[in-house]
């Protein structure tokens, strides 16, 4: 194992930040790292940005479904899925390009999130942690008016970063799936019931009676919470207005 491959098998979610600051120097490679992804058509059809204002940060962590930690990052990047440069050129030039489709949407998204990693992977490789928030995909016409953002921009995620405290390094990450349950041959593998319990057995180490109580209390906590259904609403109006 290299060291890029450790520092993937390292990296954990970072939600308490030390007073150390995050370098103009750091803040700069990670961005220009997040800039490095890989791309459809070298479009990059995503933006940044990169939220100073504590005022902003502190309404962030208000409609981001209440997270305080949030107006406690030292760095708050907002990523974008960003096809509105591409659109005004391509009507500048082109008067016969018409709307955007979902498709396009899909497609921004995908080189969004990809830059967003680069930029994670950068921020941990110099101690920098980070943690994105999924649920900047709620609250869309807040967000929207409170960051300007143009038709064809919408909010893709949040990623938090800071330099973590001692207990935040010294937290133990989170159990993945064994690779066996997650990577299939040629063709998808519809796992029977007794094949998913032994999954999440194996990434839980639970015995089948815990697993019973751990599902049903994760989905009322992940399935049945309220953000749920109001991020299913933002979505939808999300995609109504890339429309």
């Amino acid at each position: 194992m290299n060291q890029t491959i450790q520092k993937l098998f390292d990296r954990k979610s970072v939600r308490a930040y030390s007073d150390e600051i995050i370098t103009p120097e750091e803040k700069e490679w990670i961005l220009k790292s997040a800039l490095q992804a890989p791309t459809a058509g070298n479009m990059a059809l995503y933006s940044i940005i990169d939220i100073q204002d504590q005022s902003l940060k502190d309404q962030l962590a208000i409609t981001c479904d209440h997270q305080p930690f949030i107006s406690q990052a030292p760095m708050v990047l907002l990523f974008l899925a960003d096809y509105q440069k591409w659109y005004d050129i391509y009507t500048h030039y082109d008067k016969d390009i018409q709307p955007l489709e979902e498709s396009d949407l899909i497609l921004a998204l995908e080189d969004c999130m990809i830059a967003a990693q680069n930029a994670v992977v950068a921020a941990w490789s110099l101690g920098i942690g980070s943690c994105y928030i999924g649920d900047i995909l709620e609250n869309f016409e807040i967000h929207q008016k409170l960051f300007d953002l143009p038709k064809y921009a919408i909010p893709a995620t949040l990623l938090v970063l800071g330099k973590p405290t001692l207990q935040q390094q010294n937290r133990p990450k989170p159990q993945r799936f064994d690779l066996a349950d997650m990577v299939s041959v040629n063709t998808y593998h519809h796992k029977t019931m007794d094949e998913t319990k032994q999954m999440f057995i194996k990434q839980t180490g639970k015995n089948e009676d815990e697993l019973k109580n751990y599902i049903q209390a994760f989905a009322k906590r992940k399935f049945h919470a309220p953000y749920r259904k109001e991020m299913n609403r933002s979505v939808k109006k999300m995609i109504k207005s890339w429309k």
